[in-house]
């Protein structure tokens, strides 16, 4: 029975996308540990290091629907050791003497570090290409709404009128960055690690070095300078990527939600009949991926304080601080991995409302054009008058429910130089967007 939301029958689906989850389960585990291990043997083979005929043997057994995950697991609760139980395993099911040859001069910590890389890469693939789609379907909502105008808050009020499509350009700006950061480092993240008990290769001989590149190689990963089972730099830098690309997502999310809400209705998340908002208010249609969105990526950010913990390592191993990572990393991917999957859900499918757009940005009934009266008047009375003068005049309008436009026609020190007429083209947002489409336009053909 699961009891965790990431294996519910229940939940696990808005948790846990199927194909990010399955890298994580023991089953794929247990077969990456296999594949490293018949890497190894194979490397061992071409140098000389063990018999050709067991590292055949080796790959050929090397299949974790071979073995048996009860028999292993009962090992790992009775020996306390969480690889020995699967390599007996894996020997017992090898002909002849194959079986004295599999894990030859390798340590668990060789077999865990590179395996968790192998599951971290291939879980990567889906969330970059997750990443990339939410970049171009944003991109392409950008360059249609370029110029569609709304209002652009600031510390939650209105501000100065900005575009629809320059919004979601300042999003794209920063998934290109997520992807940028991402294509650099994973030179130094998909890096494995086979150098033995303390990394100096002392049960390989001579051929360590080379060896370890073969096996690596096998596997489509980098080797390294140097051991790092007590160096977790690479792990922590996962974990700081997928929280950057999570924290971008739950930006976005509650975007999302505060925009679909009643009083605004500038945005809606995607519906369809049979979504249900509340189980005793049948007019509901709440922003529920959102709100999931904004969940998962407080749940990413909570993964980072643990492998953090992994930084400070003692000697050259450190098994209390090793375990964190094998309970947080599956948890960080996969919530990553779910928040992709879900925020390309919504701005796949998220519906724009121009018309309230609009009618927002004329909801204070001028006032968003404040700084524009401002910068025209003060080119009469300066810069520093026309803010005091405007000022006041914005004060009244709301404090006497006064419109904006009326109070500024009826103000002395502005109609002298701003007629009905001049306040009136000052006053529509549209002509005040400043170069908003040009820096969508940039943004969106990088």
């Amino acid at each position: 029975m699961a009891s965790h939301i990431i294996d519910s029958e229940l939940f696990g689906a808005a948790f846990a996308p199927q194909d990010i989850a399955e890298i994580f389960t023991d089953q794929s585990r247990v077969q990456k540990w296999f594949d490293i291990e018949a890497a190894l043997a194979e490397a061992q083979a071409e140098l000389g290091i063990i018999p050709a005929a067991a590292a055949k043997e080796i790959r050929a057994k090397a299949k974790a629907e071979l073995v048996d995950f009860a028999e292993i697991a009962a090992g790992i609760a009775h020996t306390g050791h969480l690889i020995v139980p699967a390599l007996r395993a894996l020997e017992e099911i090898c002909e002849g003497d194959a079986g004295e040859y599999i894990h030859y001069g390798a340590t668990t910590q060789d077999i865990m570090d590179t395996a968790m890389v192998l599951q971290v890469k291939e879980a990567w693939a889906i969330m970059i290409g997750d990443l990339a789609a939410i970049r171009t379907a944003l991109a392409a909502q950008a360059k249609q709404h370029r110029g569609t105008v709304m209002v652009g808050r600031t510390h939650g009020q209105h501000a100065l009128p900005i575009t629809y499509g320059y919004k979601l350009a300042v999003w794209v700006d920063e998934i290109d960055r997520h992807l940028e950061r991402a294509a650099e480092a994973e030179k130094r993240i998909f890096t494995g690690n086979v150098t033995g008990a303390v990394g100096t290769m002392a049960s390989f001989g001579e051929q360590g070095i080379e060896m370890q590149r073969l096996t690596l190689e096998k596997l489509g990963l980098a080797a390294p300078n140097i051991c790092w089972h007590s160096a977790r730099d690479r792990v922590v830098e996962i974990a700081f990527l997928l929280t950057q690309f999570a924290g971008t997502m739950g930006k976005i999310a509650r975007e999302v939600f505060a925009l679909q809400k009643t009083e605004v209705g500038e945005l809606r998340e995607p519906f369809h009949m049979g979504k249900v908002g509340s189980s005793t208010m049948p007019h509901k249609q709440n922003p529920s991926v959102s709100e999931l969105s904004i969940a998962l990526a407080r749940l990413v950010r909570g993964m980072m304080l643990p492998l953090t913990d992994a930084l400070f390592h003692e000697d050259e191993r450190d098994a209390g601080l090793l375990r964190i990572e094998l309970a947080a990393v599956p948890e960080l991917v996969i919530y990553t991995g779910a928040i992709l999957d879900r925020m390309r859900f919504v701005v796949e499918g998220m519906e724009a409302r121009p018309e309230r757009m609009a009618a927002n940005a004329d909801l204070l009934g001028g006032l968003l054009l404040s700084e524009r009266v401002m910068l025209a008047l003060g080119e009469a009375i300066g810069k520093q008058t026309a803010h005091e003068v405007v000022y006041e005049v914005a004060m009244k309008s709301q404090e006497e429910g006064v419109p904006f436009r009326a109070a500024l026609g009826a103000d002395e020190r502005v109609s002298a130089h701003l007629d009905a007429a001049a306040i009136e083209e000052l006053l529509d947002p549209a002509g005040y967007i400043g170069l908003a489409p040009e820096i969508v336009d940039g943004v969106v053909a990088k």
